[in-house]
C-alpha cells in the first residue's frame, strides 16, 4: 500500500549565552572537566532560586521574529517533572501554556528526489525556552554511571514544527535552513558535531488522509542522520503495517553505528509530565520597546540574500546557496563586488561590471573556497582583502596575466595577502604585449617551423596551435595569446 507519510520536527538550539538560564554559571560547550560550571541554583540545592537571563530571552525573540511567529506579550514559565537523572531538581524549568513563539512559518528551497528545486513552507507551532539537562555517562563493561552536570541550566531554545512535512528532502532541508538562520542571527553556531543543535524527528504513517501512530525519534546529530532514520522508520513502520501490526506510539534512538532506530521507552503524554507553573519566577512581558530593538538586529536572511544574488548578481543557483549558506562568505562576496564596481568605473568599464563579477564568484566558488577549505580557516580571517580579490579579478580579466599566473598570484595573496600589481611586478608575471618584441619570436618560431607553417596554410589548424605552444614556450608563457595568434594568422 502507499501510505502518507506525515513528519513533524523538534529541534533543540543552545544558544550561545555566557552564562547559563538561571543561574551565574559560564555556558561553556566543550568544557572537558566534568562538574565545574555548576552551583547551587543548577543543582537544585534547596532555597536557591531561579534569574532569568535577559540575553537568551532575547535570542528566542529574535529567532522567533525571523522565523514569522506571533510574539506573546506576556508569557510565563512551567515546570516539566520526570525522575531523569541528569535533572538534579527533579523538574526541568521550560514554558507550556505560554511560549515566547507561537504561529510562524519558514520557507526555504529544496531539491526533491528527480533533482528538481521546489519550494516549501513549513508551518512553526511553537518555540520555546528552557533549561538544558546534564550528561549521562555510561563507562564501557561497569556496571554504574556518571553524571556530568555542566550542561544541566544552560540555556535551550526548543521549536516545533507542525507534521507537515513530507519526506527526507523536506526535513533535511528545513534542518539545514533553520541552522543557517541561527547563525546568522548569531544565535547560535548550531554545530550539530558538538550537540549545539539536535534534531528530533515525529513520523507517522497513515491511509486516506487519516493520521497514523506517532513514533519519535531522538539521538540525532546530523543531517544524514535525520534523512536515514526518516528512511528506516518509513521502511520499518510499512513493514508492520503491511504484516496487520500495529505501529506502537513510543520513543526511540538512532543509533548512527546500526543504522537502526531503537525502542527507548513508551512515549509519555503531556499529562504525564505533570506541568504546573514555575512559582519561583514571575511572568515575563515582553514591551514595545523590547521588541523593536530586536527587529532593528535582524539582518538579511539567507533565502532572502540568495535569492538576491541571483537576481542581482547574475550568479546561478548553485552559487548563491553556497555563497548565502555563511554569512562570512556571503559578506565577502559583497565586499568583492562593491569594489569591483569601484575599480570598473574607475577604469572605464562599467557595462562590463557583471562580466567581471562572474569571474570573480567563478574563481571565489572554486580556487578560495577550496583553500579556505583546505587551510581549516573562514573567510572572515583569511589575508586576500575583498578590495585585494576584486583588483585581481580586474586585472584577470583585462587579459594582463594568464590563468597560470592568475594561480601563482593568488596562492601567494592567501599565504602572505598582499597587492596583486605589485605581486605581478616582482614576480614579473605580467603577459608580454609589446608587438615589437613578440614579433621577433614569431619570426624565428615560423624559421624553426616551416612544415608548421606549410600545414596552416594548407588549412590545418591544429598546427596555429602547435605554433602558439612553441612561442609560449620560446616567451616562458607570457606571451600575450591573442596577439601571438593575430600575428601568426596575418604572416601566414
Amino acid at each position: 500500500m502507499l501510505y502518507q507519510t506525515k513528519i513533524g520536527m523538534e529541534v533543540h538550539v543552545q544558544p550561545k549565552t555566557k552564562s547559563k538560564m538561571f543561574c551565574r554559571c559560564p555556558n561553556e560547550f566543550e568544557i572537558k572537566e566534568p562538574n565545574k560550571n555548576i552551583c547551587e541554583v543548577c543543582t537544585g540545592q534547596p532555597g536557591t532560586l531561579p534569574v532569568v537571563n535577559q540575553k537568551a530571552v532575547e535570542a528566542i525573540i529574535k529567532a522567533g521574529i525571523a522565523l514569522n511567529c506571533t510574539i506573546n506579550k506576556k508569557v510565563h514559565w512551567d515546570r516539566k517533572h520526570y525522575s531523569y537523572p541528569d535533572l538534579p531538581k527533579g523538574y526541568q524549568i521550560t514554558q507550556n501554556e505560554a511560549p515566547f513563539c507561537i504561529k510562524g512559518f519558514l520557507e526555504f528551497d529544496y531539491e526533491n528526489k528527480k533533482g528538481e528545486r521546489k519550494t516549501k513552507k513549513v508551518a512553526i507551532n511553537r518555540l520555546h525556552l528552557e533549561e538544558d539537562a546534564g550528561k549521562d555517562i555510561h563507562p564501557s563493561g561497569e556496571d554504574y554511571s556518571l553524571i556530568d552536570y555542566n550542561r544541566a541550566g544552560t540555556p535551550l531554545i526548543e521549536l516545533v514544527t507542525e507534521p507537515v512535512i513530507k519526506n527526507k528532502e523536506q526535513a533535511v532541508a528545513f534542518c539545514r535552513n533553520l541552522q543557517k538562520i541561527f547563525r546568522y542571527l548569531k544565535i547560535s553556531h548550531a554545530d550539530m558535531e558538538k550537540g549545539q543543535m539536535r534534531c528530533e524527528v515525529n513520523i507517522s504513517l497513515g491511509l486516506n488522509g487519516k493520521s497514523g501512530v506517532k513514533v519519535e525519534v531522538k539521538n540525532i546529530n546530523s543531517f544524514k542522520g535525520v534523512s536515514r532514520s526518516i528512511e528506516y522508520e518509513i521502511k520499518r513502520q510499512s513493514e508492520l503495517l503491511e504484516a496487520g501490526e500495529k505501529v506502537k506510539q513510543e520513543t526511540r534512538g538512532w543509533d548512527a553505528e546500526r543504522q537502526a532506530t531503537v525502542s527507548q521507552r513508551s512515549k509519555e503524554e503531556a499529562q504525564d509530565y505533570r506541568y504546573f507553573p514555575e512559582p519561583d519566577i514571575p511572568p515575563f512581558n515582553v514591551t514595545e520597546g523590547l521588541l523593536q530593538k530586536i527587529k532593528s538586529s535582524i539582518p538579511e536572511l539567507p533565502i532572502q540574500k540568495e535569492r538576491r544574488f541571483k537576481k542581482d548578481f547574475g550568479v546561478s543557483s548553485k552559487t548563491a546557496r553556497l555563497f548565502a549558506g555563511s554569512l562570512d562568505l556571503a559578506d565577502y562576496f559583497e565586499k568583492v563586488v562593491s569594489e569591483i564596481k569601484e575599480l570598473a568605473k574607475s577604469a572605464s568599464k562599467e557595462k562590463e561590471t557583471n562580466e567581471i563579477v562572474k569571474l570573480a564568484s567563478n574563481y571565489l566558488e572554486t580556487e578560495l573556497f577550496r583553500m579556505v577549505r583546505m587551510s581549516g580557516q573562514d573567510f572572515k580571517k583569511i589575508k586576500i582583502t575583498p578590495e585585494n580579490f576584486g583588483e585581481l579579478m580586474l586585472i584577470i580579466y583585462q587579459g594582463e596575466i594568464n590563468s597560470s599566473a592568475a594561480q601563482i598570484v593568488l596562492r601567494e595573496m592567501f599565504k602572505n595577502g598582499g597587492d596583486p600589481s605589485q605581486l605581478i611586478e616582482e614576480k614579473n608575471l605580467k603577459l608580454e604585449k609589446d608587438t615589437g618584441v613578440l614579433e621577433k619570436v614569431v619570426d624565428n618560431v615560423i624559421k624553426k617551423n616551416p612544415s608548421a607553417a606549410a600545414d596552416f596554410k594548407a588549412g590545418k589548424q591544429k598546427a596555429l596551435q602547435f605554433l602558439v605552444g612553441q612561442i609560449m614556450a620560446e616567451t616562458k608563457g607570457k606571451a600575450d595569446p591573442k596577439i601571438v595568434i593575430n600575428m601568426l594568422k596575418e604572416k601566414l
